[in-house]
């Protein structure tokens, strides 16, 4: 396959500046704030954005190193395959998270429930409209998490995918 190259678009800024310590999902960081510092010239791509409350984000996780196929995830004590976790440590390590959208000014992007390491930089962003996966989730599964995800609220990262 050829390579494929990505440009950020701006940088999260959030008040983790290390890796171990941090919420391991959004529904932990609730109430952490958060901004995007978009790129000046991406500023026109921004119109109406503050129409949403929430937005999706794609991000590099850019102080992951090296992945694994298997991987033993912050709310397990099991291994399992990478694409069956949430873990950062990735044959392509990219972040995904939903996030509240607090306010829009010039360049600056006010959000909420930030569980993004400070620096980070950011690929995309996308509305949050959950009405647009509700027809095709109806016979929703999930996996190994089924009985871990309440878990997710009070875990923090530790070490372990961190070199």
């Amino acid at each position: 396959m050829n390579k494929i190259e990505f440009t950020p678009i701006g940088t999260v800024h959030s008040p983790f500046d290390e890796l171990e310590g941090m919420p391991i999902q959004p529904i932990g960081a609730r109430g952490i704030k958060g901004e995007i510092h978009l790129r000046d010239d991406l500023i026109p791509g921004l119109k109406d954005l503050d129409g949403f409350s929430h937005l999706t984000l794609v991000y590099y996780l850019h102080k992951v190193k090296g992945y694994s196929l298997e991987v033993k995830p912050f709310l397990d004590n099991d291994h399992h395959g990478v694409f069956a976790t949430r873990s950062p440590r990735r044959f392509n390590p990219i972040g995904i998270s939903v996030v509240k959208l607090d306010s829009v000014k010039d360049n600056i992007i006010e959000i909420s429930n930030v569980d993004i390491l400070n620096g980070t930089p950011l690929l995309d962003i996308k509305p949050y409209v959950p009405q647009l996966y509700e027809d095709t989730c109806k016979d929703l599964k999930i996996g190994w998490f089924e009985d871990k995800h309440e878990n997710a609220e009070n875990t923090k990262s530790d070490d372990r995918f961190i070199d």
